[in-house]
């Protein structure tokens, strides 16, 4: 058959489809709303991929998609769909309310003797990479940073040396998202053994 199309005689090479897979969710757009990140995968279709965005989700595909539908599915269709809006506008409230009472703590340690290092805990509930940030701090202040495991669980970024008041500053000149008030320093000194 395929002969017979091509018209020479020659097999048809297949074609590679090109597949657009989402930069929130990973997954083709049009199962975007399977995920639980349907708000933001919209927004990143409709700047990315506009002609995608307006084939899925402008008013006439929807209304199209619908009138497909029996009335009983069409009112529970309704149902469902304000019910997730519902619960997406929830977790977000829950998120902001979250990071909003997040604290950053940036502990002074003392090694030993005048050897001091900084510990910042708790960026991550402001939506920062920690990774990145140790290497922003490392780059500022010339000297080591890393990100490292506490003993309960949660990773801290520790910097050689006393820079508290340095990254207090730094922290709230550089990243707006975290708010000046859940910032705190704390300063925690070795017991001497006597």
């Amino acid at each position: 058959m395929a002969d017979a199309a091509n018209g020479e005689g020659a097999p048809v090479e297949p074609q590679a489809r090109k597949v657009v897979y989402c930069g929130v969710c990973s997954l083709p757009p049009e199962y975007c709303e399977f995920g639980g990140t349907v708000k933001k995968c919209k927004e990143w279709l409709e700047d990315a991929h506009p002609d995608l965005f307006e084939r899925l989700y402008s008013e006439s595909s929807v209304e199209a998609s619908l009138s497909t539908l029996s009335l009983d599915a069409q009112k529970r269709a309704e149902r469902d769909a304000q019910k997730k809006a519902a619960r997406a506008e929830a977790s977000e409230a829950r998120e902001q309310e979250k990071k909003a009472a997040a604290k950053v703590y940036i502990k002074r340690i003392e090694r030993n003797k005048r050897k001091y290092v900084t510990a910042v805990i708790g960026l991550e509930a402001h939506g920062l990479e920690l990774k990145k940030v140790a290497k922003d701090f490392g780059k500022k202040f010339a000297t080591g940073s890393s990100v490292t495991k506490t003993a309960s669980g949660t990773d801290e970024i520790v910097l050689q040396g006393d820079l508290s008041d340095e990254v207090y500053d730094f922290i709230t000149e550089t990243y707006k998202g975290v708010p000046e008030d859940n910032l705190e320093c704390i300063e925690d000194k070795k017991k001497k053994s006597g």
